[in-house]
């Protein structure tokens, strides 16, 4: 990027990394390019996503409560639309939770392919298959699956799906993408002048909208997180998913059975096929736990009383062995409990 930089012509450059990277996460997910959105952000995305749905007879939005907030705000904030939760008010959520409140009068069902917090995975097609029998839109948010599992949008069966760059497809944070099967909807009231069918014709008195994806683009993305996505995208694409998944259930189910015989508590996915690829730890000092390993070099990420371990492709049982080892180090410093009180 920095080569470009110093450059002339570095925003025709940029715009070629885009559309490298529109197309590299297309294949990624089997998708068309043209169904593809570049945003800031999956919040922006599913903003996007909700856009121009007229919340009347159809009015209910389905989630859970295991949802990111980033999206289930967005949820929150549509007019005339009412939330409906299903799961724990904790948090849990499984398959036959969504199943058992699509109803006729839901009109969008958002469902996360793995948790963020508990990193639990749900039967995506299952749940779309259900909500299109009722007449309902599926929206996926695949940011804790997207690079550590295959996903393909025709298997999943959804009408939406966002994912961003920041977690397992290896790039920086300031990038989302948006997989919407029908593209020719509505036009969003939020836009831009890259969402106009011709943006470089600079015509400020037109408001125009391309039939496909990139209608829902707004403005100039992130020119490091976009380079950073290619670059990833590169790495992922050059993995066997299945292989990838595969790896990543074996070192879970090690982690988990090395962190219980030294008396942690964990949450695992009653079968294997239903965890994702982190494994929560309960702490509800997380954050203070997170921060000690980080300065000794295992970077754990501190969500809602627990401590998320995350493996890809590149995790080894070394790092396995040096997580577990940190984290009994920081009991005997701390006199903490696993998953108690200090």
């Amino acid at each position: 990027m920095l080569d470009d930089l110093s450059r002339p012509g570095f925003w025709q450059a940029c715009e070629e990394q885009v559309a490298e990277a529109r197309r590299m996460f297309a294949r990624l997910i089997g998708a068309d390019v043209d169904q593809i959105a570049i945003l800031p952000n999956a919040s922006i995305a599913a903003h996007q996503a909700a856009a121009g749905r007229r919340w009347r007879r159809r009015r209910d939005i389905l989630t859970t409560p295991a949802e990111f907030p980033g999206i289930a705000h967005v949820w929150l904030s549509q007019p005339g639309a009412r939330v409906r939760w299903c799961g724990t008010p904790a948090g849990t959520v499984n398959t036959g939770d969504y199943l058992s409140q699509i109803g006729p009068r839901t009109g969008l069902v958002s469902v996360p392919a793995v948790t963020y917090r508990d990193a639990i995975r749900l039967d995506v097609a299952r749940i779309a298959d259900a909500a299109h029998d009722a007449g309902a839109a599926v929206f996926v948010d695949a940011y804790q699956a997207a690079g550590v599992m295959p996903l393909d949008v025709d298997w999943l069966r959804c009408d939406y799906l966002v994912t961003g760059t920041g977690k397992y497809l290896l790039g920086l944070p300031g990038l989302a993408f948006l997989y919407v099967r029908h593209p020719g909807g509505p036009a969003p009231a939020l836009t831009g002048w890259l969402g106009r069918t011709d943006p470089h014709a600079m015509r400020a008195t037109v408001l125009d909208s391309p039939p496909h994806a990139r209608r829902y683009e707004t403005g100039t993305p992130a020119a490091a997180a976009v380079y950073a996505a290619v670059a990833g995208l590169s790495l992922v694409g050059g993995l066997d998913l299945r292989q990838v998944r595969h790896h990543t259930q074996r070192l879970i189910a090690a982690a988990a059975q090395r962190l219980a015989a030294q008396g942690e508590v964990v949450r695992l996915a009653g079968q294997v096929d239903a965890q994702g690829a982190h494994l929560a730890l309960v702490e509800p000092h997380a954050e203070a736990m997170a921060a000690w390993l980080g300065h000794r070099g295992v970077i754990a990420a501190p969500r809602s009383g627990v401590l998320r371990l995350a493996m890809h492709a590149y995790t080894t049982a070394g790092d396995i062995d040096a997580a577990c080892e940190a984290i009994a180090a920081y009991r005997h410093r701390s006199c903490t409990r696993p998953g108690g009180i200090r």
